[in-house]
């Protein structure tokens, strides 16, 4: 393609679009497939797929849109073009794929085709002594985390933090003796949605917008509540120890997983735009999907995390759940393995490694930036309680609210310079760059 390298896998045939309920084993691919557009010339690009691949019709959305998001992008009729990204979510029929494929890798307008996958944030049942974890709903290691003995558990607790003030992952970043509060800085949250009455959690909320078709922005599934909660809960909860990184800070929560907490790239998309247009300075993204050894990071996202640094906008995300340390070490996630994507690994209380964080096995993209609390956090759950909760999902929102203390800093700052920041001022550890990155969190 004259636009540059691509990964020619990203151009594979994929199964049928499942019919029901999104997510679990066997639905990794949604059938429908997420275009790249030269933004100086989308139009071309979609009149070439009209013609050679007979797309459905094409809606086109603004990212200020969210009224009826998230019904597109469940029309079979209807592909969905984000026209503040240059992308598409496109409908093919079966037949047509390999059209669209050829057309893709032909059309000097298109820049990347990849077939729709599916992310998940989803609980599995904890070992005893510790917190409930998120995993991949696909990947369910229950007997493996399971068989700890309890003294292994123990030891993964790490050691006693008085937390009768503040939680020790706020204690551990400094986030708890910081000048700044990320005071009016703009924190996207994409996940499950967010518990909109919570009585700690109603002064930080901005704006809410769902892109699942039928579902509300209130949280069913707990888990963005949580990670709201660490980014910009406040300084004073209603009980408890302080637990918000930015407790200043406004959150902007896109519900992009359903109540399972299964959702589609196209969802992502959704929100990204959204979050994006409504001028968020970071999005903070706890999800993802497993990849193989060897597999390269996703052309699409890659992209548009570039696309939404020019913008202002710096992406963080999980690097996901999947090792089971010290046996296996498994790749970092997608979209965190994207080069422009900050990929957050998880530190249990002892400072080490937690067992499950997925560590920099693939290059070009694939390593773990930085480190921060991922084991035993407190947060904010549905209902107006709270919950303790581990995973690179809870170490992530830690990094979000950084960044927003680093934007008051430095109201000024670029996106590239608030990442540099960010990774340059990390207190290094003693375990392997491809576990922590540069090192463990620091705030400002």
């Amino acid at each position: 393609m004259a636009n540059g390298p691509m990964d020619r896998r990203a151009f594979g045939e994929q199964p049928n679009r499942p019919s029901g309920p999104v997510g679990g084993q066997g639905s990794e691919y949604t059938g429908r497939y997420v275009i790249l557009l030269d933004p100086s010339n989308q139009e071309s690009g979609l009149n070439a797929l009209r013609s050679s691949a007979d797309i459905a019709s094409v809606e086109r959305v603004r990212g200020t849109e969210t009224a009826n998001v998230a019904e597109l992008l469940e029309r079979p009729d209807i592909s969905v073009h984000f026209e503040d990204l240059a992308a598409a979510v496109v409908e093919v029929r079966p037949e047509q794929r390999h059209a669209l494929v050829t057309t893709a890798e032909t059309e000097n307008s298109i820049i990347a085709a990849e077939p729709e996958r599916m992310v998940y944030a989803s609980p599995i049942t904890a070992p005893q002594q510790a917190p409930t974890e998120f995993f991949p709903a696909y990947r369910s290691d229950e007997e493996v985390v399971a068989r700890q003995s309890k003294a292994e558990a123990a030891a993964f607790q790490g050691p006693a933090w008085d937390e009768q003030n503040t939680t020790w992952g706020l204690q551990a970043i400094r986030a708890n003796i910081s000048g700044m509060t990320g005071r009016d800085v703009k924190i996207a949250v994409l996940d499950t949605g967010v518990d909109t009455d919570h009585p700690d959690l109603i002064r930080c909320i901005e704006e809410t917008a769902s892109f699942v078709q039928g579902e509300s922005v209130e949280d069913v599934f707990g888990h963005g509540t949580h990670c709201i909660g660490t980014a910009a809960g406040p300084a004073k909860p209603q009980t408890g120890p302080r637990y918000g990184v930015a407790p200043d800070a406004r959150v902007l929560a896109g519900k992009v997983l359903d109540n399972n907490g299964s959702g589609t790239d196209g969802q992502i998309l959704a929100g990204m735009a959204w979050a994006v247009a409504r001028g968020a300075r970071v999005i903070s993204m706890s999800l993802g999907a497993p990849v193989k050894p060897g597999e390269l990071f996703p052309q699409v996202y890659e992209i548009l995390a570039r696309r939404a640094l020019e913008r202002g906008t710096l992406i963080v995300a999980a690097a996901g759940n999947d090792s089971r340390r010290p046996g296996r070490i498994d790749p970092v996630n997608r979209p965190a393995n994207c080069p422009s994507i900050l990929a957050v690994g998880a530190l249990d209380k002892a400072m080490q490694t937690a067992f499950f964080s997925c560590g920099g096995i693939n290059s070009q993209g694939g390593e773990v930036n930085i480190a921060a609390p991922g084991v035993d956090v407190h947060s904010a759950a549905p209902g107006g309680g709270y919950q303790r909760f581990m995973g690179t999902s809870m170490a992530t929102p830690h990094v979000a609210g950084v960044v927003a203390l680093l934007v008051q800093a430095n109201p000024n700052a670029s996106a590239a310079e608030l990442k540099a920041s960010l990774l340059s001022s990390a207190f290094p550890l003693m375990q392997p760059i491809r576990d922590v990155g540069s090192g463990l969190l620091q705030a400002p």
